[in-house]
């Protein structure tokens, strides 16, 4: 029987709950899944890749089956390189389906042996995303109930020292 593999992509600048979520849900139905942190510089993140892979290796360390990783490339070769057949990605609301929709066909035109699965989060994490939690964060807002504590405690420390603040 051939193992299952999934890759989860996505910049997680930072990882939240709602990411975490889906994480958990395709633990369930996959052998394995790979988190595959984008290296994508021109996406300008606030955490290097490398901080960003410990941040969800700490997050993940307790659900099984999951590993952490970064990638540099097309999806499609790097789903390609790992012997995955299927591509996770989120759907938080009616409009993200379009730009998914397009992103699947496309990583499917490229690459036809990929099979993109989209899961939803539950409902109290539709409306978290990692570009509101930063900026929640920035100005010194609760994010408590969107990210885990060493999450909340690494952009804390991140804004700090960006605004000069020890």
């Amino acid at each position: 029987m051939t193992k299952k593999v999934a890759i989860y992509p996505g910049t997680f600048d930072p990882i939240t709950n709602g990411h975490l979520d889906l994480v958990a849900r395709a633990e369930q139905i996959f052998d394995e899944v790979i988190i595959a942190v984008s290296d994508n510089s021109r996406k300008n993140p606030l955490f290097s890749t490398q901080e960003r892979i410990a941040l969800v290796d700490h997050a993940t360390k307790d659900i099984p089956h999951v590993r952490v990783e970064s990638f540099d490339d097309l999806l499609v070769n790097f789903v390609a390189r790992k012997n995955a057949k299927f591509v996770i990605r989120g759907l938080r609301a009616v409009s993200d389906f379009e730009y998914e929709f397009q992103l699947a066909s496309a990583n499917r035109r490229l690459y036809s042996d990929v099979e993109t699965i989209f899961l939803t989060p539950l409902e109290a994490n539709y409306f978290i995303s990692s570009s509101l939690v930063r900026e929640i964060s920035y100005y010194e807002g609760d994010i408590s109930s969107f990210v885990p504590k060493h999450i909340e405690q690494a952009l804390a420390k991140k804004w700090a020292s960006k605004k000069g603040i020890s």
